[in-house]
């Protein structure tokens, strides 16, 4: 059974609704597991646990939600040495353009170690924010990290 993990942050809905999008699609995927949580609530076990994962914050002020990096603060030391190459993706909501979340979260992935399998999906506010082409590319996020995990591709 592969173990896909879903952490995310939403304060207006908007991520939520992404990640469940991804969660739809990763569950998709025979043999696949999905465990979406929202970041505080999210613990190294829960990470160590996980075949692949998918993270997803808004961006606030240019920079990931506090609730996220509050995760990644967590679980960085506990889990040194135990999740290399680990497969990861994101998922963002953007007011701005999403670049300050997505290289704020790609710096402390390359900090755990973990493997970038896949474009983040950016839903900009500006481009209609979560349209309904966005949630297919959730969809589409999710069933390509469960299904690359089940594979064995990553």
């Amino acid at each position: 059974m592969t173990r896909i993990l879903i952490v995310y942050h939403s304060q207006t809905g908007n991520t939520e609704k992404m990640a469940g999008a991804v969660a739809e699609g990763a569950a998709s995927i025979e043999n696949t597991e999905v465990i979406l949580k929202e970041a505080k609530d999210t613990y190294l076990e829960d990470l160590l646990g996980c075949d692949g994962l998918a993270i997803g914050t808004p961006e606030n002020f240019g920079y990931m939600s506090g609730a996220v990096k509050d995760f990644f603060d967590r679980t960085f030391y506990p889990a040194e040495g135990k999740v290399f190459r680990k497969p990861y993706v994101v998922f963002i909501s953007s007011g701005n353009d999403g670049t300050g979340a997505l290289s704020s979260i790609e710096r402390i992935a390359l900090g755990y170690q973990f493997k970038k399998v896949y474009d983040p999906v950016i839903a900009r506010s500006s481009k209609g924010g979560v349209t309904n082409e966005i949630l297919a590319q959730c969809r589409e996020l999710g069933q390509t990290i469960a299904g690359g995990c089940e594979a064995g591709i990553y």
